[in-house]
């Protein structure tokens, strides 16, 4: 992100209809706003293309707007006509401007008669950016392609022309085709009996932003895990998947206890091949995830529990721009934890909150002032890197500490008004402190102050009173560490064996970031972490393991590279390696190899981090 200038400062006193400027869209959702999408395509692997049409119902908000204006990204647009009441259809003149880097390609659409309907058709591009097409030797069962989708923050366009705002919603049904032997889903209602016949229809009755359109297809089977529920994934991973996420209508329960009513029908989640960029996405209906949290033994089943919570905090109430993104994911944090503990235990909880804070507290203060904030001004700022970890670790510990100040029993209460409050709605950092004074601070007076709360929200860092819980385990872990850093204690004598993996992601995290090499050959011997399939504690070690100079560990490091596409867990090595000419040059190595397995976010992270590292040309 980029140094800020007083945009923060004064922004409390700004008109919401200034901060809710959308720097990422070319919509112009004061003229005329799409409110249903009726989607009708075919997804044709050997082309890498979905073809077909696009139906757009509008509500015309100027009776004098000349024209309908979309978000678009590489889309070949064969006609765009208006449909009446009727049925009947006129063609319509249109503009495609040149493409930009970032926003993709403004199309302008004339529309003197304002119709209640607009239909384009359609193909997108092989190289959409928000569409990933796996050939079947990069699937699991090798046998069938496999495609899937990424559309938040700003790709949605990149395979539906659409006003690409978080604070538009819009209603959508779909009609899908493709081969017989493929299953196609979608965030909507997703039906597990469906049968393999190549022809799906979906619903989704309730309003989304755009970046909740997805879409996946391939050899997908499907396991239900509770009345409401089912977990999708290729066949040799369904059933390993079903059992680490049985717990998902616990999860649905605690949060419904909590929150209120979880409004969207069906909880579904799909594991995606490992090329899928990131942790979990919380697409409405059908959350999509990694199968590097199928470790076996639930440790990582908080992904699940954050992108659940999504139904709530960001699919429900939705930040209306990426500048408060915040609202989606700081809220989502918190809640995450509370079902967490509910589920899993308070210990575990307050491992995962210390982790995430104890992070941030290292990384904030080399951040830059605007950065830090909350509500950061994101001017020059890609939309891709709008969020960072401020929006989850800084935003969740603010909601902890409002918790702590104004008590569980009464916090609970305001958040699930809020939730109430706003629900379907999109909404920006001021309207929620607009709902938060007269509703919380003012009605319990004395609990904490305004400029506290402003502090928290406008200001840069972390006040120095943010609570934290306690976690013995992570004390001890501590003085262990210490012991094993100062020769005290030998690596075989860590009483690690029944550490979980949040202990060791603790232990591994709070390490020098350059560590002797014999501390590092000592931990390796006494507890073979090379090679360990738990990609978050290989992770922290391939890197500590690399920046300290042992290349015994580069293949087994190449090797967890090349198998996983999250970008969460693969660019901290390439980073790693990055730092020295050798290392470099082998990443580059491993890049070659892994590119065409990687989703195209990964690959634009990877070959910035290759670039930037690389010595200037003369």
């Amino acid at each position: 992100m980029r140094l800020l200038s007083l945009f923060a400062v004064a922004a409390s006193t700004l008109p919401l209809t200034a901060m809710a400027a959308e720097p990422y869209s070319y919509a112009q959702p004061d003229q005329v706003r799409v409110t249903h999408l009726d989607l009708d395509l075919t997804i044709d692997f050997p082309q890498r293309e979905l073809s077909g049409q696009a139906t757009l119902k509008l509500d015309w908000k100027n009776p004098k707007a000349p024209s309908l204006v979309l978000d678009t990204r590489d889309l070949k647009i064969a006609s765009i006509e208006s449909v009446s009441a009727d049925g009947k259809t006129a063609p319509l003149n249109y503009a495609l401007a040149p493409r930009d880097k970032a926003l993709g390609s403004k199309l302008t659409i004339a529309t003197p008669t304002h119709p209640t309907r607009v239909r384009i058709v359609y193909a997108t591009s092989p190289d959409a950016a928000g569409l990933q097409w796996l050939t079947p030797a990069q699937t699991a069962g090798k046998k069938l392609p496999f495609m899937f989708s990424q559309s938040e923050s700003i790709n949605a366009r990149s395979w539906v022309p659409i006003q690409d705002s978080p604070a538009i919603r819009i209603t959508y049904d779909a009609h899908i085709k493709a081969t017989s032997d493929v299953r196609v889903v979608m965030s909507a209602l997703n039906d597990a009996q469906h049968p393999l016949d190549g022809d799906y229809t979906f619903d989704q009755p309730h309003p989304i932003p755009s970046y909740l359109l997805a879409i996946a297809a391939g050899d997908i089977a499907a396991e239900a895990t509770g009345p409401r529920s089912a977990v999708y994934a290729e066949p040799s991973m369904v059933h390993k998947a079903a059992h680490e996420f049985e717990d998902t209508e616990k999860m649905i329960a605690t949060a419904e206890r909590l929150y209120g009513p979880y409004r969207w029908g069906r909880y579904d989640l799909i594991v995606l091949p490992p090329s899928f960029p990131f942790g979990g996405m919380e697409n409405a209906n059908m959350t999509f995830a990694t199968p590097t949290i199928v470790v076996g033994d639930k440790s990582l089943a908080s992904v699940i529990s954050h992108e659940l919570a999504h139904s709530w905090s960001g699919n429900l109430v939705t930040n209306a721009t990426w500048r408060d993104g915040w609202l989606n994911e700081g809220f989502t944090t918190y809640v995450q934890g509370r079902i967490t503990e509910a589920v899993y235990g308070k210990s575990l909880a307050d491992e995962e909150a210390l982790l995430s804070a104890r992070a941030l507290e290292k990384s904030i203060g080399s951040m830059p002032a605007n950065a830090q904030k909350l509500t950061p001004d994101l001017r020059g700022v890609d939309a891709d890197d709008a969020l960072s970890d401020v929006a989850y670790d800084k935003g969740s510990w603010f909601l902890r500490t409002l918790e702590q100040r104004f008590g569980r029993a009464d916090f609970d209460a305001y958040l699930r008004s809020y939730f109430d409050h706003f629900a379907f709605q999109s909404i920006t950092t001021e309207q929620m402190l607009a709902y938060m004074k007269p509703n919380l601070i003012d009605k319990y007076p004395g609990k904490m102050r305004w400029a506290e709360v402003q502090d928290w929200v406008y200001g840069s860092g972390i006040p120095k009173d943010a609570p934290l819980p306690d976690s013995p385990r992570f004390d001890a872990i501590d003085t262990e560490r210490a012991a094993f850093l100062a020769d005290k204690l030998t690596a075989d004598k860590l009483d690690a064996k029944g550490w979980n993996t949040q202990e060791w992601m603790y232990f591994l995290d709070r390490l020098p970031d350059v560590t002797a090499l014999a501390k590092i050959k000592a931990l390796d011997d006494a507890w073979h972490l090379t090679g360990t399939p738990n990609a978050e504690i290989g992770m922290r070690w391939y890197v500590h393991a690399i920046v300290a100079g042992d290349k015994d560990v580069w293949p087994a490091a190449a090797e967890h590279m090349t198998r996983i596409g999250r970008l969460y867990l693969t660019l901290p090595l390439y980073k790693a390696f990055a730092k020295t000419p050798e290392g470099l040059a082998y990443a580059k190595q491993v890049y070659a190899k892994a590119m065409a397995g990687y989703h195209p976010l990964t690959q634009q992270a990877v070959e910035g981090i290759l670039a930037k590292a690389s010595p200037a040309k003369k």
